[in-house]
C-alpha cells in the first residue's frame, strides 16, 4: 500500500510554480525522510496529501488510494506542522479536552499515559512549556488519534540538539509499538540520517530521487548526506525504485 501517491502533481502561486510535474509513490511500513532545501516543495507537497491545499495540476491520495482530504483519509492522518496549532492560555489537560472533541478517533488513556511518561503536567499552561514539550504534547495529539500514517512537517525546526534527539526517540518508539508510517520533513539531512529508511527529495519543486535508503546509499557508495547533496547539486531527475 502506498501512503501518499501522487501523479503529475502540481501547485502554483501566481505565476510561480511551488510544486510541479510531482509524480510519487511511497510504500507503507516507512519512515520516510523527505529533504530539500528551503522553498524546495516539501510543505506544499504535505499540505496538498493532507487536503490542506488543491492541486493546481495532477492528483493526490493517501493509504491506498484513498482522496486527499476526504473525511475517509482524515479520520486515518495525522498531521503535526512546524507552528504546531496549540492553545498557549490552556492547561494541557485542557488542550487534550478540545483535541478529543475535534476528532473522531481518540485514545484518552494512551494521550494521559505518555504525558506522564513525559513528565509533562497536566495542569500547566501550554504557553508555560518548553519548545521540546511543546512538540511532545503536539506529537502526543497527533498519535491519540491513532492514526496509520503521521505527518511531521519540519517538526525539529524550533528545537535545541537535546529535544531533538529525544523527540526523534519518541518517534521511533511509537513507529515500533503501532507500526505506524511516519513521512518526516525537514532542510537537515543530519537530523534524519539515524532514522530514515526511506527518501524522498525535492529540489526545485520537483522530485529528484526516491527510495529506500539502504538500495541508494548502497549503488552510490555514499552516506545519506552526502547523497543528498549530490543530487540537489546535479538537479538530477532519476527516480530510484
Amino acid at each position: 500500500m502506498n501512503i501518499i501517491e501522487t501523479t503529475g502533481l502540481g501547485k502554483r502561486y501566481g505565476r510561480t510554480w511551488a510544486l510541479k510535474n510531482c509524480t510519487l509513490a511511497i510504500p507503507g511500513g516507512h519512515v520516510v525522510a523527505l529533504v530539500g532545501p528551503n522553498g524546495a516543495g516539501k510543505s506544499t507537497l504535505l499540505n496538498m496529501a493532507m487536503g490542506l491545499a488543491n492541486p493546481t495540476a495532477g492528483r493526490v491520495t493517501v493509504l491506498g488510494g484513498v482522496p486527499a482530504g476526504s473525511p475517509a483519509a482524515l479520520d486515518r492522518v495525522a498531521f503535526v506542522a512546524q507552528d504546531a496549532p496549540l492553545y498557549k492560555n490552556l492547561p494541557v489537560t485542557d488542550m487534550l479536552r478540545v483535541a478529543r472533541y475535534l476528532n473522531v478517533r481518540w485514545d484518552s488513556e494512551l494521550a494521559l499515559a505518555r504525558l506522564d511518561r513525559l513528565g509533562i503536567a497536566p495542569r500547566k499552561k501550554v504557553g508555560a512549556l518548553s519548545g521540546g514539550q511543546k512538540a511532545q504534547l503536539a506529537l502526543t495529539i497527533a498519535l491519540a488519534r491513532r492514526p496509520d500514517l503521521l505527518v511531521l512537517d519540519e517538526p525539529l525546526a524550533a528545537l535545541d540538539p537535546l529535544a531533538r534527539h529525544d523527540f526523534m526517540q519518541s518517534v521511533l518508539s511509537e513507529v515500533a509499538a503501532e507500526g505506524i508510517s511516519v513521512v518526516l520533513s525537514s532542510h537537515v539531512v543530519a537530523e534524519l540520517e539515524q532514522v530514515a529508511d526511506y527518501l524522498v527529495v525535492l529540489g526545485h519543486g520537483t522530485v529528484l530521487v526516491s527510495g529506500e535508503v539502504s538500495t541508494l546509499t548502497a549503488s552510490h557508495g555514499a552516506g545519506l548526506e552526502k547523497l543528498v547533496l549530490g543530487y540537489l547539486r546535479e538537479g538530477s531527475t532519476e527516480v530510484a525504485a
